[in-house]
């Protein structure tokens, strides 16, 4: 080989190693799961022993860095640097959508690799919920979690319904008996659902029915039980008002008896004292039922007075006698008073 030729190889093979190291591509996007741990691993990473820096950058800031097989730093226990220059970011969250950079540089301190990541977090759809009316002729498939979620509703396998939304309805016209499936994803999770659906009749809906009914038949007996608690109510205060007219009358009645004296039947009440006749001169008025005493009758002493008064008293009421005098009371003759002895002697 003469001179030239190992001028040109040598060219060529600085040429070579010199556009190797200084490899740049564009930016790598990585997606991750929100709360999810993830590892950013190094496309074309050199598998030789001459790799002694390896440096990782979150925008400009330097989150970790490994040297001679060994961990010289780390930001926070969230960062984790293997021995083959992976990153391992643990329980991601929104604050770690960010560009991140990797620099390795070999033992003469020479640069070597240079890798970019696009870091975007998203959270993971939920399990599909399938809801569905006989009455309505409608189903709804929802999904409450997930960013950005995407849903298809396939009846037997077919689709029916697609879209970047989180609720999709679909109304049906004939009587149904299928099958659907609902399916919900993103660029990071999937999830999906299937329900079987018999609707015999359109609008027929056993339970709504069998509720009406309850519903109605326990109205009927409230307004039955609410009836019968009136009715009893009327009939108790009726009879205790029966009662207290009873008592009302029965105590007048009682009164009434204390008040006046017993009439025999046939008796005529008496006449007014207006309409009795003036007593006759010298002689007392008497009390009513007084009894006119005899010719030569004379009077009680006073002692045998307060006798006869006090067996008056005690004497049964006026109503008790058998006998009462009718009309007006008759006047009492005369009494003349006896001469002395002498005058008659003299006489």
């Amino acid at each position: 080989m003469n001179l030239a030729c190992k001028i040109l190889a040598s060219f060529l093979l600085i040429c070579f190693f010199s556009s190797k190291g200084a490899v740049s591509g564009k930016n790598i996007i990585i997606w991750g799961a929100l709360d999810h741990d993830i590892n950013l691993d190094i496309p074309d990473f050199p598998r030789n022993n001459a790799i002694d820096d390896i440096l990782w950058k979150k925008g400009k800031t330097k989150i970790a860095q490994r040297k001679y097989d060994r961990t010289f730093y780390r930001n926070n226990e969230t960062y984790e640097i293997f021995k083959n220059g992976t990153l391992k970011i643990k329980h991601l969250e929104s604050i770690h959508n960010d560009t991140y950079q990797v620099l390795i540089y070999d033992t003469k301190g020479k640069y070597v690799l240079d890798k970019t990541f696009d870091l975007r977090i998203l959270e993971t759809v939920s399990k599909p919920k399938i809801s569905w009316s006989c009455i309505n002729t409608t189903l709804t498939c929802e999904v409450t979690k997930g960013t950005d979620p995407e849903l298809k509703l396939y009846l037997n396998g077919k689709t029916i319904r697609e879209g970047h939304q989180k609720v999709i309805v679909y109304k049906w016209t004939t009587n149904l008996n299928a099958s659907f499936n609902c399916t919900a994803n993103n660029t990071i999770s999937k999830e999906t659902s299937t329900v079987a659906i018999k609707c015999a009749e359109k609008g027929l809906d056993f339970y709504l029915i069998g509720g009406i009914c309850g519903g109605g038949l326990i109205l009927i007996v409230f307004v039955i039980l609410f009836i019968l608690y009136i009715s009893k109510r009327r009939k108790q205060n009726s009879r205790r008002n029966d009662e207290e007219l009873e008592i009302r009358a029965h105590k007048v009645a009682s009164e009434e008896r204390g008040r006046k004296p017993h009439q025999m039947p046939g008796s005529t009440p008496q006449a007014p004292a207006a309409s009795q006749p003036p007593p006759p001169p010298c002689h007392r008025p008497q009390a009513p039922g007084h009894r006119p005493q005899a010719p030569g009758h004379r009077p009680l002493p006073p002692g045998h007075r307060v006798q006869h008064q006090q067996q008056k008293r005690l004497a049964p009421a006026p109503g008790t006698q058998a006998y009462q005098q009718k009309g007006p009371p008759l006047p009492r003759p005369r009494v003349q008073p006896k001469p002395p002895r002498g005058a008659t002697e003299n006489l």
